[in-house]
């Protein structure tokens, strides 16, 4: 499972968000334990505390005292609104400049946009 040149505590974490914000993982809903995760994918303890720390850190979970870790309220839309912003920062804009160096105008891009995936026009 943990095949990656990140650290390990790097994949939990992110594996963790993927569930947020996919929803597998709901909010107030509860995290596998520290125990658990090392038991399930034979790592030491320490490494998946430290990647609950780093989600604790931004927000998207918190410990209930004697109980274990939950997914904190708001989680998933704090997620979905960084993803916007990279999405928009790292693939549309440099696309949106690439179509102005082709001589691609908006009309065009709708136009093909609305042709090719005309799900999204209904959202």
């Amino acid at each position: 499972m943990f095949e990656g040149r990140e650290p390990i505590y790097v994949q939990i974490a992110q594996q963790i968000r993927a569930e947020i914000l996919a929803g597998t993982l709901p909010e107030e809903g509860q995290v596998m334990s520290t125990t658990q995760y090392a038991t399930t994918y034979r790592i030491n303890p320490a490494t998946a505390a430290k990647a609950f720390a780093e989600l604790v850190d931004e927000g998207l979970l918190y410990k209930r005292r004697g109980v274990g870790m939950f997914v904190a309220s708001g989680a998933r839309e704090r997620l979905l609104d960084q993803h916007r912003q990279t999405f928009f920062a790292e693939v549309l804009d440099p696309a949106l400049a690439q179509a102005d160096l082709l001589g691609i105008g908006v009309d065009e891009l709708v136009g093909h946009i609305t042709r090719t995936h005309p799900r999204r026009t209904e959202r």
